[in-house]
């Protein structure tokens, strides 16, 4: 039988000294689409590591386990319906750090256009702790 994946989701202790979680919604708008750039980039960067939103909402084991042993999950919402921050929810998990895109001055639109700036706007946001969950 073949070997299951494992999944490394969040695992950046080495980079930073946490070890954090990073789920952007990645929904279908243009700020959904800026919430996976921007958590990939913060990825590159060293804060942490992108997971996956659509595991989180299974409460698969693996990602589950990660997270217990997170010193922090951050949650990137595009906008106000805050799915991400619900699919969390739904698993017990609050969020130390929950980042709205359209709350950062990005308007909402149909099209997933937007600029590097606007990449740049989510990424500073994480960095100096907007929505961070004291």
């Amino acid at each position: 039988m073949p070997e299951q994946p494992s999944c490394s989701c969040g695992d950046t202790s080495a980079q930073t000294g946490k070890k954090r979680n990073i789920f952007p919604c990645a929904g279908v708008a243009n700020v959904g689409q800026l919430s996976n750039l921007a958590a990939l980039q913060l990825t590159e960067e060293g804060f942490g590591a992108a997971a996956c939103m659509a595991l989180l909402a299974t409460g698969a084991e693996g990602l589950m386990k990660s997270i217990g042993d997170a010193d922090e999950v951050i949650v990137i919402d595009g906008c106000p319906i805050a799915c991400g921050r619900e699919i969390a929810g739904a698993q017990g998990i609050t969020p130390d750090q929950h980042i709205v895109v359209t709350a950062l001055g990005i308007a909402k639109a149909g099209s997933r256009e937007f600029s590097d700036a606007d990449v740049e706007t989510v990424v500073s946001a994480a960095w100096e702790g907007v929505g961070r969950n004291d």
